[in-house]
């Protein structure tokens, strides 16, 4: 039977459970409703609470955090105001399977329905973007809430809410068993013997297969590349997963969508056979109608969401290849996968060409800035991405190395995401170097962090891509015909600015001195910015064979017309 623990308030019960359920973090504005569990926090020490500038950020560096470790991490938000601005940072952490933990702060439950002051429903608010979502209003709920919160953000991959009001947080805490740890398990999901022989069977069949890939395969990689090997399969793979899957998987042969090429998307709209291995691509319509598909997913409710499948098996990647690779057919014609690797050879010549160029005084052209970045950068750099065109050039510039991680907003695809993201990346891992590259309309919208950066003294590296533009968004509006509009940025120095609040800073407009500037930038001890500016007109058409070909030297938005038309 619970009883009353006299001597411990709910926030310190709230404290136990964070860092007996290994919370390193708690990322957070304090405030009004939320201070009885900062001052919890504060006194106890085992959970670090971060300052941010702004809540949103703290739910970025929440997620970036979890992505990193695969461990549960945390953010809070107070009444109203302060939760509410958690909830972009809370999506992107929910569609990129984060296991973060959101304490929503609330006004007292006594005034719950008097539209009081900062009164607001966060069940209702959040209810989209959570695997859990629940308000306690007595302190017997909390120890049951908090850890069903922690244990299916844990459990499903995602985002679990807790609804704490300001008075049960300061109220005597309610001893209970669920008082607890959230738990782990390392049981995967495995396949049948019936599915995966009607996978081999399909295979051993076709005179063609393609495979594309995501972060779902990472562990499995050098199964995918034997399966590749053994089949003559050529690899695409989903952006996200570039750096744990490009370097080891021997065929790759690129991305899709905007950010891809077409080498991928010709060999997999023609293989007789298309095998879908732990991807989640956002984008229908890529994937053939009338080809034989096998898609392996350890979430069940993936299964057939982009394209009609054949063969579903819902089973981790490496169980799955483990045991159909003794069950396939080695194929000895290799002609489809020649034919794909010399077509992502032949894209792979076109990117050289703005590389060699490096631009003119006053518009650098990015994709030199990304090529000297990716030779520059330690072998076990964590990279953050804004959402744009950096997530162009990092598609094709950025490679492994032999440790690397890369993080952004890949499939919620928000702006500002990238600063955020370094701040909880360097929390998560202290000791590599962290590199955020950020557009200069993501990096303006959510400039405060640098702030947050400053006051912890994180030696985080921001590389400012200053195009004056939204390039991404005038790209869109040349590809579908219209005449771009409101897409113009008024800038200010970006390296002046933040050497003023401490950085060792600088801007870079001549293409001949970035190399200097960006080993003086990578080295220095402490926070660091570099903002380069680059060429506003820069873009690729890598996706499109046809488009691809019609490209001058350099890739211009100008060397077309409509191109949409």
């Amino acid at each position: 039977m619970d009883t009353v623990q006299r001597n411990r308030k709910v926030a310190d019960q709230v404290v136990d459970m964070l860092a007996d359920s290994g919370v390193k973090h708690i990322y957070a504005i304090t405030g009004d409703s939320l201070n009885d569990l900062t001052d919890a926090l504060v006194r106890d020490g085992r959970v670090k609470f971060v300052h941010m500038r702004h809540e949103e950020s703290g739910a970025f560096a929440a997620s970036a955090e979890a992505q990193l470790t695969g461990h549960l991490a945390a953010c809070a938000g107070s009444s109203g105001p302060g939760h509410v601005h958690l909830i972009n940072g809370l999506y992107d952490a929910q569609r990129s399977n984060a296991p973060v933990l959101a304490i929503a702060s609330t006004c007292a439950s006594s005034v719950f329905g008097t539209e009081y002051f900062q009164e607001t429903n966060p069940v209702l608010l959040f209810s989209n973007c959570s695997v859990y979502n629940e308000m306690a209003t007595t302190p017997t709920q909390v120890p049951h809430m908090l850890q069903a919160a922690m244990q299916e953000a844990i459990g499903r991959g995602g985002v679990g809410i807790i609804g704490l009001p300001a008075d049960v947080v300061g109220q005597d805490a309610v001893e209970s068993y669920a008082a607890s740890t959230a738990l782990r398990t390392q049981r995967l999901p495995e396949p049948s013997d019936e599915e995966i022989q009607a996978a081999a069977d399909l295979i051993n069949k076709a005179g063609s297969v393609a495979i594309f890939a995501g972060c779902g395969a990472a562990d499995a990689a050098d199964l995918v590349n034997e399966l590749s090997e053994k089949v003559k399969a050529p690899v695409g793979i989903t952006y996200k997963s570039q750096l744990q899957l490009m370097g080891r998987c021997k065929n790759y042969t690129g991305h899709m969508g905007y950010l891809g090429m077409w080498s991928a998307e010709q060999a997999i709209a023609s293989a007789d056979v298309l095998i879908l291995i732990g991807m989640n691509f956002p984008y229908p319509g890529f994937f053939p109608t009338d080809k034989k598909i096998i898609q392996v997913d350890v979430k069940a409710e993936r299964l057939g969401r982009k394209s009609k499948v054949d063969v579903a098996v819902r089973a981790d990647a490496g169980l799955f290849l483990n045991a159909l690779l003794p069950k396939l057919e080695e194929k000895s014609d290799s002609s489809f996968l020649n034919k794909a690797l010399a077509d992502y050879a032949a894209i792979k010549e076109k990117f050289d060409e703005p590389v060699k160029a490096q631009g003119l005084k006053g518009s650098i052209r990015p994709e030199y800035m990304l090529s000297l970045l990716d030779k520059l950068a330690d072998e076990d750099a964590v990279f953050t991405v804004d959402t744009g065109m950096n997530n162009v050039w990092t598609s094709h510039y950025l490679t492994p190395k032999s440790g690397r991680s890369m993080i952004g907003s890949f499939t919620h695809g928000s702006m500002a995401n990238a600063m955020p993201m370094a701040i909880g990346a360097k929390f998560a891992c202290p000791d590599r170097q962290v590199i955020a590259i950020c557009g200069d309309g993501g990096f303006s919208m959510l400039m405060g962090e640098l702030l947050t950066i400053i006051q912890y003294n994180l030696p985080v590296k921001l590389l400012v891509a200053d195009n004056r533009t939204l390039a991404f968004v005038k790209w869109e509006m040349e590809m579908a015909g219209l005449e771009p509009s409101e897409t113009n940025l008024t800038n200010p120095d970006f390296g002046k600015m933040a050497d003023t609040i401490g950085f060792q800073a600088e801007t870079v407009d001549d293409p001949s001195k970035l190399e200097d500037a960006m080993k003086r930038w990578l080295s220095a001890e402490g926070p660091a910015l570099l903002s380069v500016v680059t060429d506003p007109d820069a873009a690729s058409f890598s996706f499109s064979e046809k488009l691809m070909e019609s490209a001058k030297p350099g890739n211009h938005l100008s060397n077309f017309g409509p191109l949409g038309s």
